[in-house]
């Protein structure tokens, strides 16, 4: 790793730490020691969604933060309430994707080291949600590599089969003609290269969770300015560098290294995210437990995309 690298990460996982709110507690706002990252999980009729919370302070006056529902991207939060009397906390964000009415509303207060709430669904019914603070997944060593692992094959052997799937083999690629269900990996991964050679129609859209939690985008984006939700990026969080992206319908090449929270993203050999760290789980991620090892999942209720070439190779010291 270059010294620069080795620079970035601690600045970054430092910026993370005062972050998780060892510091921002004692700023004498009232309620800053929520101040932090927050892994949430959501109870529904329906089963469990993941999301993820940001508090931080703003200047020394109010709570500010950031959210990602299960579905979406990070949003703003221009204020969180904090209310004294009742040690409880509030904020109200507007809709994202799909229209809600009332708006979105969040109620919790922080008990031992836990935030637990209530949210209301789109259909106006009250959901109880718990929050534990995220890992900084800080690594002593630097990853040592293990033997690279093809994730394709005929019988698509590697992957479970959603419901709905429209994922099948061609001619040896992998092919999802039309919209229908997410492919996951049998296997789960903690630190891990990702070498990926993919191929889309014009205007169609995919993506690739790492550890099932982290978009890195896929999406009809040649020729416009980098952009977190465009190609190259983590989606909601980090903006590519630049858009090396080719026209629709050529092959282009994804090489992605994820070690702890860190990332490092080439599309078509061009380095265009260096050694970042990921705040927090991206829309759409299959759970909240940050800590865990995880699949590699591949958006498929989306817009058509083709895999010529998949290959992982995993960290074997973690």
């Amino acid at each position: 790793m270059k010294i620069s690298n080795i620079i970035l990460a601690t600045v970054s996982m430092l910026i993370f730490s005062l972050a998780a709110g060892s510091s921002l507690a004692q700023s004498g706002i009232p309620g800053a020691e929520a101040a932090g990252q927050w892994d949430i999980t959501i109870e529904t009729p329906d089963g469990q969604l993941p999301s993820w919370l940001e508090i931080k302070t703003s200047g020394n006056q109010a709570l500010v933060g950031r959210y990602v529902g299960a579905a979406g991207s990070a949003r703003p939060i221009s204020e969180i309430k904090y209310d004294e009397q009742s040690d409880t906390y509030s904020f109200t964000i507007p809709p994202q994707w799909m229209q809600q009415y009332p708006d979105p509303h969040f109620v919790f207060s922080l008990n031992d080291g836990t935030l637990s709430g209530w949210t209301i669904g789109p259909d106006g019914n009250k959901l109880e949600w718990t929050g534990v603070r995220a890992p900084s997944l800080v690594r002593d060593e630097k990853p040592e590599w293990g033997q690279p692992i093809d994730l394709l094959d005929q019988d698509l052997s590697q992957w479970i089969i959603p419901e709905n799937n429209q994922f099948r083999m061609e001619n040896g690629i992998l092919v999802n003609p039309e919209a229908g269900g997410n492919l996951v990996t049998k296997q789960k991964f903690d630190d891990f290269k990702l070498h990926v050679e993919f191929r889309y129609p014009e205007g169609s859209n995919s993506g690739i969770y790492l550890r099932g939690r982290y978009e890195v985008q896929i999406a009809d984006n040649y020729g416009v300015e980098p952009e977190s939700h465009y190609i190259g990026g983590i989606y909601g969080f980090i903006d590519p560098t630049v858009n090396a992206a080719k026209k629709a319908g050529e092959w282009q090449t994804y090489d992605i290294t994820l070690s702890g929270r860190m990332v490092t993203v080439e599309l078509n050999g061009t380095e265009v995210i260096c050694n970042r760290p990921i705040p927090g789980i991206t829309g759409g991620a299959l759970d909240s437990n940050e800590g865990e090892p995880g699949p590699v999942m591949l958006q498929g209720d989306h817009g058509p995309i083709e895999f010529r070439k998949i290959i992982i190779t995993p960290a074997i010291n973690q």
